[in-house]
């Protein structure tokens, strides 16, 4: 993992790229992407990916800091699930679908590595795929 410092009108900002096989991770201001080297497609932001909403992952290696909601629980498209730490920086990894919580597969404490599952989801709604900003 590289860590990025980008200067603009005197305001640094940190980030963080990552890749892992065929797939790049980018972090940036705490929202999340990846490309599918392959396809060269944009597959997700913050932490879930728009071919699998189901799944919340890991965007790089890190430690859970904090995790919203149990098996069971309902939660909508966007909503914060885990709250992980890395490189010094916090990110808040949100779920890519409404949906109900399937499983919990992290605690608070717990480190990860890269593209962990941390919570999976039965989907229940549509998926809206957010662009690139």
């Amino acid at each position: 993992m590289r860590r990025v410092v980008v200067e603009n009108g005197g305001i640094k900002r940190v980030g963080a790229i990552a890749k892992s096989g065929g797939t790049t991770w980018f972090s940036f201001c705490g929202e999340v992407w990846t490309v599918d080297e392959e396809s060269r497609g944009r597959r997700g932001a913050a932490g879930s990916s728009s071919l699998d909403p189901g799944s919340v992952k890991a965007p790089m290696p890190g430690k859970i800091i904090k995790v919203n909601g149990r098996v069971g629980e309902k939660v909508a498209q966007g909503e914060v699930v885990v709250v992980m730490e890395a490189m010094k920086m916090e990110y808040t990894l949100k779920s890519g679908a409404d949906g109900t919580i399937e499983k919990v597969h992290v605690q608070a404490g717990d480190q990860v590595v890269l593209g962990a599952i941390l919570v999976s989801l039965e989907v229940t709604g549509g998926v809206d795929v957010v662009g690139a900003r």
